[in-house]
């Protein structure tokens, strides 16, 4: 495989940003927040569009922290497929909920919104910004909105269904669901797993159909309170963002993914976490069922297709000030520092 070393530095090399004050302390921020509400800044936008880059810039600018929002960086040794802030990095502003459990243990959406805002709470009282950077909608949306109280998750059941969709397919998840609760049936993708266990999960579990589970107002979503929030979405040029992704896939590999893919598969087995990006593939070269030059194919045409996938989730959400380029570009810097400085002087009588 033709692949300079020099690519291995790429991975972080875009992510440069305001150095730490003289004395080693954080940048005091800019400007004062003079709204009595605090604001919590929430960075979207796909994998490889600058998000890291940006947050450090915005929280070195304006006396922040980075609340982590990726279902894949919560694990710890999971490294070089996540692209997870370095170390380097992450001396330069505290880093919360990275590197929080094992990969061989559950970590939910509802976990994650409880820890995060949990974490966002703390920020705000030491005055300083919350700034929630990530690509794992769900996730985004746990936290702003909240999850419905359902019943809680029952993993013997939840891996019987994994197993038998697994083996003829999530096509057989939705028939199932259909027969369960046709309604949810005709909402949830044939081919979105995960949501079509979760109903089905929920629909044994309670004797009630998802949709009737979703409309009882004891089991109402907690939406977050205590924040005025400011989305801002990154959509830099397509074909710029797919070459940044060809070329990080590249350099994960060079830089020991599949290294780092055995050690996590001797240590904890085949879990469900090294079925992310970039780790299924280095898995298939374990397995040798593919070369690397296959396995560093189909990982960037899997981040091409995740970005496309992201985006489109994130076109959903409410409010976003989108921005035409990539977070590590001087003029996307500017135009988000400029809404983070109206935001700031924003006095508004309710939260959000």
């Amino acid at each position: 495989m033709d692949i300079s070393a020099g690519m291995v530095a790429s991975v972080s090399a875009a992510r440069k940003g305001p150095s730490r004050t003289a004395d080693g302390g954080f940048a005091a921020p800019e400007i004062l927040n003079d709204s009595p509400i605090p604001l919590a800044v929430l960075l979207l936008g796909p994998t490889g569009s600058g998000k890291t880059a940006l947050s450090l810039a915005l929280g070195e600018r304006f006396g922040g922290e980075i609340v982590s929002c990726d279902s894949v960086a919560v694990y710890r040794g999971m490294d070089l497929g996540t692209a997870k802030p370095t170390l380097e990095e992450r001396a330069r502003l505290p880093h919360h909920l990275i590197d929080l459990t094992e990969p061989d243990q559950p970590y939910t959406a509802g976990e994650y919104s409880r820890q995060a805002r949990t974490a966002m709470r703390e920020i705000a009282a030491r005055e300083r910004m919350p700034i929630v950077t990530g690509g794992t909608g769900l996730y985004l949306r746990a936290l702003t909105e909240g999850l419905f109280a359902g019943p809680e998750r029952h993993e013997a059941l939840r891996a019987r269904l994994h197993l038998s969709s697994q083996k003829r397919g999530s096509a057989w998840l939705h028939r199932l669901l259909l027969r369960l609760d046709p309604a949810s049936a005709a909402r949830i993708h044939a081919n979105d797993a995960p949501k079509l266990i979760r109903a089905i999960e929920v629909c044994v579990k309670t004797r009630k159909p998802l949709s009737y589970v979703l409309g009882d107002r004891m089991l109402a979503r907690d939406p977050l309170t205590g924040f005025r929030l400011l989305r801002i979405g990154l959509n830099p040029p397509r074909q710029a963002l797919y070459d940044r992704l060809n070329l990080r896939c590249k350099a994960m590999f060079v830089a020991g993914l599949v290294a780092e893919t055995r050690i996590l598969l001797e240590r904890y087995g085949p879990v469900k976490a090294l079925d992310s990006l970039g780790y299924r593939q280095a898995l298939a070269v374990l397995r040798e069922s593919c070369s690397v030059d296959e396995a560093v194919a189909a990982a960037q045409q899997g981040h091409r297709n995740y970005a496309k996938r992201q985006l489109t989730w994130f076109r959903r959400e409410p409010e976003v000030r989108w921005i035409t380029g990539f977070g590590d570009e001087p003029a996307t810097l500017r135009a988000a520092a400029e809404l983070v400085k109206q935001n700031m002087h924003t006095a508004d009588s309710g939260a959000k």
